[in-house]
């Protein structure tokens, strides 16, 4: 149940915002951001240690970000399945995504973001879309954008739509960030970055934006990191939280 929120003002001093909440098991390995790929020795990001690619990938001298969350609809077959996570190492490598035999790739949502420029690509296994997000916030979890693509009818659903109902208005009518390179997390990105510590909601309520869930048999989900960026014409701020909803989790990354 992964969640991307992107602000989009082009006349703001800080035109692109970008939230991603990574939910995931708790179990899986991971690395922490850094410059993990030798072959494209720009990108920073996180890097998952059983695929190896990322969630989420920065490309400073670009720049540009892009991140991807889990889709809906036919999946690969599991003989020569790709890794989702190099997706966003593609895309905010290249700023697209090439040539690339998609059947390979279960359901994706992928948003490449510039300062100028949001674009998200959907496959739901058969066909690919992709669209321009304009100006205004924009909330993207796994049925889609707002909530609004395949649906599942389970209790995923109704957790992802909860999510929407909770947080898309208040992040609406915060006041928007403008991170500056120099501030603190907690100057740089103001009345969001409560919400983005979850907004006081028990970790297993059902419209937790960091949820933790007991699957049962040993196995746990939730929310394993934050990434936040923020993008003008002269750069990239880039915070992290490797501890959602702790305060004092944050650290710069760029």
């Amino acid at each position: 149940m992964c969640t991307a929120i992107i602000g989009v003002e082009p006349s703001a001093p800080v035109p692109v915002l970008v939230a991603g909440v990574r939910d995931e098991f708790i179990a899986r390995e991971w690395e922490p951001p850094g410059r993990h790929w030798p072959d494209r020795p720009g990108l920073v990001g996180g890097r998952d240690l059983r695929a190896g690619g990322t969630w989420f990938a920065v490309e400073p001298a670009a720049p540009r970000v892009a991140l991807v969350l889990n889709g809906r609809g036919r999946m690969a077959p599991e003989d020569g399945r790709a890794t989702r996570g190099e997706l966003p190492l593609r895309m905010a490598a290249d700023g697209k995504l090439g040539e690339l035999e998609l059947a390979a790739f279960d359901p994706f949502h992928l948003v490449g973001a510039e300062p100028d420029r949001v674009r998200l690509w959907s496959w739901d296994g058969r066909d690919l879309t992709e669209r321009d997000l304009g100006r205004g916030l924009h909330m993207i979890v796994n049925s889609g954008l707002e909530g609004e693509g395949q649906q599942e009818g389970e209790t995923e659903d109704a957790y992802m739509a909860a999510r929407l109902a909770h947080f898309r208005p208040r992040l609406a009518a915060a006041a928007r960030p403008e991170p500056g390179s120099g501030e603190d997390v907690r100057a740089a990105w103001g009345a969001w970055l409560p919400l983005l510590e979850g907004d006081g909601l028990p970790r297993a309520d059902h419209r937790a934006l960091l949820p933790i869930l007991d699957m049962g048999d040993g196995r746990v989900w939730g929310t394993t990191s934050v990434s936040l960026a923020a993008l003008t014409p002269d750069g990239v701020r880039y915070d992290f939280s490797a501890a959602p909803g702790d305060a004092a989790a944050w650290t710069r990354v760029l």
